[in-house]
């Protein structure tokens, strides 16, 4: 095979590059024709060619190039299911408002759902009215963890699990803001753990 035009490889690739940076996808042979303005066949050949001289990664299909390795390609969607309580306890109907996509590069994986925080007693964990909160579904938790917890009454809050109370035998739940709430806690017979808070998802 002729040897390529060195110029037009590097156009090819800065085309798939950006292409994939849009879509999360390869171009395919006719988008990359139409992007660098060649004729189709002639985008082809250049694709084989490159692929044999291991510029890029061509199975006549997916594309590869070292940049699009670097590219997250993971994502899951996460329901937005409405708020909780970050203050006293309070009823919450479960309700998916939307989905919100996330890279798993960043938040892992998981069955998850997110919450919009609402009252200020979280403030001294970073969790503000308003902020999104990502919550991986478990019903265990361990001391420490920020849990979606369901006490005897059916009631939702968002609290720190501080353990279990030797006297009572009962769950801790504790507020984190000492300045609002000092030493304020909530202590439940059974309590049910609905998920325990990995991310806070906020504005600057």
């Amino acid at each position: 095979m002729r040897s390529k035009n060195k110029a037009l490889m590097d156009k090819i690739c800065d085309f798939v590059n950006d292409y994939y940076k849009m879509y999360r996808k390869s171009p395919s042979v006719n988008e990359i024709a139409k992007g660098v303005g060649v004729a189709k066949t002639t985008s082809y050949r250049y694709l084989v060619e490159m692929n044999e001289k291991g510029i890029i990664s061509y199975d006549g299909k997916t594309i590869e190039t070292s940049h699009t390795d670097k590219c997250v390609s993971g994502y899951f969607s996460a329901p937005v299911v409405g708020s909780v309580r970050c203050g006293d306890p309070e009823t919450e109907e479960e309700s998916v408002e939307e989905y919100v996509s996330l890279p798993t590069s960043i938040f892992g994986t998981g069955e998850f759902y997110i919450l919009r925080a609402v009252g200020d007693s979280m403030i001294d964990a970073g969790i503000n009215e308003n902020d999104l909160v990502l919550i991986k579904k478990q019903s265990t938790a361990s001391e420490g963890d920020i849990v979606v917890a369901l006490d005897e009454n059916n009631e939702n809050t968002l609290k720190t699990y501080a353990g279990i109370d030797e006297e009572s035998q009962q769950a801790i739940l504790r507020y984190e803001n000492k300045e609002a709430y000092p030493d304020k806690v909530i202590k439940v017979k059974q309590l049910v753990v609905q998920g325990v808070a990995v991310n806070v998802i906020k504005k600057l």
